[in-house]
């Protein structure tokens, strides 16, 4: 493999261009967003981890006054565009700002965290305070948001005191890039201080996009678009952009010629294969695309150890709680369409862009659209469809192998954790005095509050037969050399001497069932499974148990 550059987790243009880390361009998104000309606000939606910080970067950089900018883009598509470059190229103050670290426990604690932004952008702008061509009172104003003595006021008008500073410092009206602008609405949601941290979102907005003189333009990114809240309501030429309606989707996140082009130049073609389950299969308008923050790990991983297999590394980017939060959600309905899409099929559902933080679990609809437009489920290809589409549905899936691993993970920690809470104490009576008829209607009860992760293949059912007793206390071995094999599940009750060997089978019919519990009973005396407890224990349980998708068929070896 060729040694290359790989910049994980660096989004800053500047830095990946000065120190020879290795670029895809996507300067042609200046074209797109200022040919003919700039709409006068941008909203770009996409999901985290998809080049939008990268992208405000590199724009920064070309706009920026401050700048002499032309090095950097040097042998990149944009150059190419003369007229344009003339026209843009270092010509305007800009204002970026990113959103992305403001959180907190509580409305004070995260108030005080985006106070701090803004003073650190105040700090890095602390010319403004010394031109003789701003306003006294502004610059009172900055100077208090600087020390981080500003009042809420203050922070309210924040943008729009330093837009207008920038302004009369260069006459010239001001670029606006606001990164990740709706993480602190997110992170308050969460939290439950939304209200709060809304009103200040929306009067920061407000006060700096709507008839402000001194903006010129403004772009603004975020994972998801919350017009409803009245954000955006009465900005003038506002154009948004999201993954299913847009102009812009082959500048975020990696093309397939992309991803030739970096396999080519690490001089690891054959690793396509690999790369192209686990990181592709995002449909982003009319293009597919490679979540790049994944395929730019794996690289590097490869570059240290040529054997690394593809892992999930998107998922370490987040709690991944909105998973966590819809299985809670979860009735008959959804748990059908989850046990669905892991099997690798997909679902038809409406999909709302316009949601609200606060609302996004008030219906199942608004569940499925923050999946979609979080990008933990991409649109399936009309091409690919065997039915056709109802006007605004759209047809759900998967994208790849590293986001089955984050549903199935999440899953089987639900499960773990609602097992605790189960009632199963008529389960555990009947499976320690015997009564297979019992313990089968009880564990059927509990198939039934399952969701399956595996399309109902045997590991699913081992892993649900030991959490059923794990989570309730009891010592379980799970495939654990005993006499002479792998018996399935051994359950322990100590205390009380007694042991349950359980030999599983997944039945492909449901007329397999009962062969195939006899069969699983045979297994255990053949190999002897519980001969070796046999000494230590007052009573060992043998059980065969066939399962056939939310059925199960219980047997007990008659000593």
């Amino acid at each position: 493999m060729n040694d290359l550059k790989i910049p994980v987790g660096i989004s800053d243009f500047t830095k990946i261009r000065e120190n020879g880390y290795y670029y895809i361009d996507k300067t042609e998104l200046i074209c797109s967003l200022l040919e003919p000309e700039p709409a006068e606000v941008t909203l770009i939606t996409r999901p985290r981890r998809f080049g939008k910080t990268l992208g405000m970067s590199m724009l920064a950089s070309f706009l920026d006054i401050r700048k002499d900018s032309g090095s950097l883009f040097e042998g990149l598509e944009i150059l190419e565009h003369e007229e344009l470059c003339e026209k843009w190229m270092n010509q305007y103050p800009v204002l970026f700002l990113s959103f992305k670290d403001v959180d907190g426990t509580s409305f004070e604690n995260a108030l005080d965290f985006l106070g701090f932004t803004i003073a650190q952008f105040c700090i890095e702008q602390s010319y403004l305070a010394e031109s003789e061509k701003v306003n006294s009172d502004y610059k009172a104003v900055f100077a208090r948001l600087k020390s981080r003595a500003a009042s809420l006021t203050d922070i309210k008008g924040s943008i729009l005191t330093i837009m207008k500073m920038m302004q009369a410092c260069y006459e010239k009206p001001v670029v606006l890039l606001l990164d990740e602008y709706d993480v602190p609405v997110a992170k308050a949601s969460s939290n439950g201080y939304y209200a709060e941290m809304l009103e200040v979102i929306r009067a920061i907005l407000g006060t700096a996009l709507k008839d402000n003189t001194a903006l010129k333009f403004a772009v603004v990114t975020g994972c998801l678009k919350i017009a409803k809240e009245s954000i955006f309501t009465g900005t003038n030429n506002f154009v948004s952009d999201t993954i299913a309606s847009s102009r812009l989707n082959e500048y975020y996140g990696f093309t397939q010629e992309d991803v030739e082009k970096l396999l080519m130049a690490a001089a690891i073609p054959e690793q396509a294969e690999n790369i192209k389950n686990w990181y592709d299969g995002y449909h982003f308008g009319e293009f597919d695309v490679y979540c790049p923050w994944d395929v730019m790990n794996y690289l590097r991983d490869l570059q240290y150890d040529p054997a690394a297999r593809p892992k999930g590394y998107w998922k370490n980017t987040s709690d991944n709680a909105v998973i966590r939060s819809f299985i809670d959600y979860a009735g008959s309905n959804i748990t059908r369409k989850l046990e669905i899409l892991l099997s690798g099929g997909y679902i038809v559902q409406k999909i709302e862009d316009d949601l609200t933080y606060d609302y996004l679990h008030s219906s199942e609809e608004n569940l499925w659209s923050v999946l979609y437009l979080t990008g933990y489920l991409t649109m399936v290809r009309e091409k690919e469809l065997t039915e056709r589409l109802s006007d605004g549905m759209y047809a759900l899936t998967i994208p790849n192998a590293e986001i089955r691993e984050i549903f199935e993970t999440t899953v089987k920690v639900w499960f773990d954790d609602s097992a605790k809470s189960w009632d199963r104490k008529a389960l555990f009576e009947a499976v320690w005095t015997g009564d297979c008829e019992k313990a089968g209607k009880e564990m059927n009860q509990l198939l039934r509050m399952t969701i399956s992760y595996h399309d109902y293949r045997e590991d699913f059912y081992h892993a649900f037969l030991a959490g059923i007793f794990a989570g309730a206390g009891y010592m379980v071995e799970s495939n654990k050399e005993h006499g002479e094999g792998r018996s399935d599940v051994i359950v322990f009750d100590s205390r009380n001497g007694r042991v349950a060997v359980f030999e599983a089978k997944y039945s492909r019919t449901l007329n397999q069932m009962e062969p195939d519990c006899e069969k699983a009973i045979r297994q255990i005396d053949a190999r002897k499974y519980a001969e070796e407890f046999e000494d230590y224990y007052d009573e060992v349980l043998c059980y065969g148990i066939s399962f056939y998708k939310k059925r199960c068929l219980i047997k007990r070896k008659e000593r």
